[in-house]
């Protein structure tokens, strides 16, 4: 039995993983233990729990891999200084000591922190350094159900790369070609993140959620920011923006072409001028994304793309590349993010240096992302009971049919079951639920259980074998990475009146049959649901089927605005009592809220940092 424990961290998002014989066992962010959304530190509680999840020792692992490799990232630091100078000098400050005190000798910390899980671990030679893009690609080509594959990834930056293609074949996997920083997609769509007001690397969901409620009319002054070519490669222009050297995204420069200053979250509303500029960056991104899948497949001639980094959680221009029929097949690694990287660097070094021969699963090899922690009946009671809460234990049936009950009576339900899943989003193991027919569900939910944005949108956990019927897509979306739009017979078409109403006045407007996971554009951001993947949950949607006739519901994040998705049972019960949810389903565990004692009642509203 041979076994590879993968880490990211140090910049946002770690995370640690563990292969055993090859095969994906464990992996988990580091933010779910710690509760700090994003947590870039040293993950030692995911790798506490990956390696007890594999009951091993750190001392009996064979190999230790890190995501990126940190000499060449202070290259890149140093030149990109050097190239700006004297421009830089204030971050250069900053950042220096940081770097030479731990991130260079990188290989020193780690080893120093991995002596802290086992007293026995008293070598560093058996870790390793992959490539952040290497990672990220082996990340979505090695558990792909594909033999082939064109991989596609894009993010802020590694080391030097911000954007890759490369070529995956059975075991083996090669980068064909880079973009390199500063010039990078991840880091210009996060440059309009910044501009209006949400937080950078953690608000580019938002900005993609906002953009239908606007019109990209700024389409033409955001290519005046790049050199736009028609394969889709690119090269930004500097002088308009300021991450290369100072401490913001963006500079004066940008805000004239734009003509206003950034948003400030504390007292700026946001306004139509806003969901204008995001329905734009939008626009532009689907447009560079659509030309470089165009490009590649015409260069590669092969049918399958892979895509990983973090501008592969846009799944709005994810749909569009499968809506053109670009290429026959897609698959996106669902932690397609810096936490993904910890499980490509350990698929890369079993696979590519190791040359261990690669088995596909048909399916894919995530297991349907549910690679998290998980909790048995005694220890889920255990944790309630220590809680303080009031909870009756049902037979299976019984509780499928209440929690449907509750659900088809327009209830928000927390819903805990199997393993918490990894990457950014929830798949039915830590999700709150609704009824997606409710005209107020996407308000109510928004507003009074995830204390966010009203424009927000929810996803819609589907049937797999029903989503012909109820959105204009046939392929399987199991993590929720694709988007699609509704059925024309399920819409409701708006009229004028209704059309001219300002953005975010259009939430109100009913738009379908199932208006909660509707967006203002007919679309939305689809997982399918499999008996094989999570069974509990397809027979949850199954049965308000048989009640309703409707083989949807909603599926959104068990957490609050800023926190982490919820991890235990004492974390799904915290933001049970500190929400306006009305039951919690943990287990074989039903949970009333007017049954709960009310000074187990929490403040959540400022329990997190706003993200």
């Amino acid at each position: 039995m041979k076994s590879i424990l993968g880490i990211s961290a140090f910049y946002h998002d770690s995370a640690a993983c563990i292969l055993v014989d090859g095969k994906i066992v464990a992996a988990a962010q580091e933010e779910r233990f710690t509760r700090k959304k994003h947590d870039p530190d040293y993950p030692h509680n995911a790798i506490n729990f990956v390696l007890k999840y594999a009951k091993l020792k750190l001392s009996e692992v064979d190999q230790i891999v890190f995501f990126e490799k940190p000499f060449l990232k202070f290259e890149r630091l140093l030149e990109t200084y050097v190239a700006f100078a004297p421009k830089g000098f204030v971050s250069f400050a900053k950042a220096m000591p940081l770097w030479i005190k731990e991130k260079l000798f990188q290989k020193n910390l780690l080893f120093n922190k991995l002596k802290e899980h086992d007293q026995n671990y008293k070598s560093d030679k058996n870790i390793f350094f992959s490539d952040h893009h290497l990672s990220h690609a082996a990340s979505a080509f090695f558990p792909s159900p594909f033999d082939e594959a064109v991989v596609l990834t894009a993010d802020g930056v590694g080391e030097w790369a911000t954007t890759t293609v490369a070529v995956g074949k059975n075991e083996n996997l090669e980068i064909k070609k880079e973009i390199h920083f500063p010039h990078s997609l991840g880091l210009l769509y996060s440059a309009f993140t910044y501009y209006t007001g949400f937080k950078v690397n953690s608000g580019e969901y938002k900005l993609m959620g906002l953009a239908p409620y606007g019109t990209p009319i700024y389409e033409d002054k955001v290519k005046q920011l790049l050199d736009l070519k028609d394969d889709g490669t690119f090269r930004l222009d500097q002088k308009y923006f300021n991450y290369a050297t100072g401490l913001t995204m963006t500079n004066e420069k940008f805000n004239n072409l734009f003509g206003q200053k950034p948003r400030n979250p504390q007292y700026d509303k946001i306004t139509q001028f806003h969901m204008d500029i995001a329905a734009s960056i939008q626009k532009v991104t689907e447009e560079i994304m659509i030309n470089l899948a165009k490009s590649i497949r015409k260069e590669y001639g092969i049918s399958n793309l892979c895509l990983a980094g973090g501008v592969a959680l846009n799944c709005v221009a994810n749909g569009k590349i499968l809506k053109e029929k670009v290429f026959e097949n897609i698959w996106i690694q669902p932690a397609a993010g810096d936490a993904g990287g910890s499980l490509g660097a350990a698929l890369a070094l079993w696979h590519i240096d190791q040359g261990n021969k690669r088995i596909v699963d048909l399916n894919d090899d995530m297991k349907g992302s549910y690679l998290g922690t998980e909790y048995n009946q005694e220890e889920i009671e255990r944790e309630l009971k220590d809680a303080g809460a009031n909870f009756e234990t049902l037979n299976y049936e019984e509780l499928i049919d209440k929690t449907t009950e509750f659900l088809s009576n327009e209830k928000a339900i927390g819903w805990f079951q199997g393993r918490m899943e990894f990457g950014p989003r929830a798949l039915g193991g830590r999700s709150i639920l609704g009824d997606p027919r409710s005209e107020k569900m996407q308000k109510n939910l928004n507003l009074k259980v995830k204390y966010r944005e009203s424009f927000r949108p929810f996803a819609p956990s589907v049937l797999r074998e029903n989503l012909p019927e109820w959105f204009e897509m046939n392929v399987d979306s199991p993590y929720m990475l694709l988007v699609a739009n509704i059925n024309p017979n399920k819409k409701i078409e708006m009229n004028e009146e209704q059309k001219n109403l300002f953005g975010i006045d259009k939430l109100n407007v009913k738009r379908s049959d199932i208006p909660a996971v509707t967006h203002v554009d007919y679309s939305a951001r689809i997982q399918t649901v499999t008996k094989n993947t999570n069974s509990r949950y397809y027979d949850l949607i199954s049965k308000f089927k048989e009640k309703t006739g409707c083989p949807i519901i909603i599926n959104t994040s068990f957490n609050v605005r800023g926190e982490p998705i919820v991890n235990t049972p004492k974390d799904a019960f915290n933001c049970f009592m500190g929400t306006e949810l009305d039951y919690l389903v943990i287990g074989d565990c039903i949970l009333d809220k007017s049954k709960q004692d009310p000074n187990l009642k929490k403040d959540y509203t400022k329990e997190f940092e706003l993200d």
